[in-house]
């Protein structure tokens, strides 16, 4: 049951990061950019195996790459931000798809990162994604009033002085990262999930930014753990588990959310 106990660990993991990410990119409207980077970091994945190299780190310099890229044609852009988003999806899906006939071989290697393979979780996957959530969980809480302020009015936030294209630019390394490191779990088909259900959750129940840091957490961490468990119990792919039982709890929440205002 030692892949299991890794599966849990990693899972706990990217149940913090994943869904807190997620909150700032959704009251930012670039809740696409998980499917967008996911796909990128594919390309990268796919790099890797053909190369022989570590999959996940060449991914993870991919998603980066991404992130730059789609921040460039942000502000190139500024009316039209998720033009940017259709832009760097198409190039990432693209070139994955013509590094996938290059080496066919690995193929079956490579869907674990399409849809998702927890139960595969080697101890370097757990470092990559334990340093991961330490960077991530670093940042946000030494930057946290930045965050906010960026969050909610950039115009504001520059205004103010606050260097804004530092921090656009950091979050958008931080979502490749936490990226990077959950595609192995739920797959990058079902990333975006992992970081917008979450954030959808938490946005129908909580009453202040503070709350609803703490529930997006929370919403995370008990869909990845009951998922997991669900999954085992039944034989179920996990990645699919888990983002079902998301969808789930965002159908109560919303319905909690009414009856709350009624």
């Amino acid at each position: 049951m030692e892949f299991f106990q890794r599966a849990l660990i990693g899972g706990a993991l990217i149940a913090i990061t994943a869904p807190l990410m997620g909150l700032f990119l959704v009251l930012r409207r670039l809740a696409m950019i998980g499917d967008t980077l996911a796909h990128v970091s594919i390309a990268g994945v796919a790099l890797g195996f053909l190369m022989n190299v570590y999959p996940v780190a060449v991914g993870l310099a991919f998603a980066i790459i991404g992130s730059f890229a789609i921040e460039a044609l942000r502000r190139t852009y500024r009316t039209y931000a998720e033009l940017s988003l259709a832009i760097i999806m198409s190039g990432g899906i693209a070139l994955a798809s013509l590094l996938f006939t290059m080496g066919k071989g690995f193929n079956q290697n490579a869907n674990s990162y399409w849809f998702g393979s927890i139960y595969t979780l080697t101890y370097t996957d757990i470092w990559v994604i334990a340093g991961v959530t330490a960077i991530v969980l670093t940042m946000v809480l030494v930057h946290k009033k930045e965050l906010f302020l960026l969050t909610f009015d950039e115009d504001a936030a520059a205004v103010s002085g606050l260097p804004v294209k530092y921090f656009n630019i950091m979050l958008s390394i931080l979502t490749a990262l936490v990226i990077s490191a959950a595609i192995k779990i739920v797959g990058a088909l079902l990333v975006s999930a992992l970081l917008t259900i979450p954030a959808a959750c938490s946005l129908a129940l909580s009453r202040s930014f503070k709350q609803a840091v703490i529930l997006v957490v929370v919403v995370g961490e008990i869909a990845v753990l009951a998922g997991l468990w669900i999954a085992g119990v039944g034989n179920l792919a996990p990645g699919g588990t888990i983002v079902l039982l998301l969808i789930g709890f965002l159908a109560v929440s919303v319905a909690t959310s009414r009856i709350m205002r009624a």
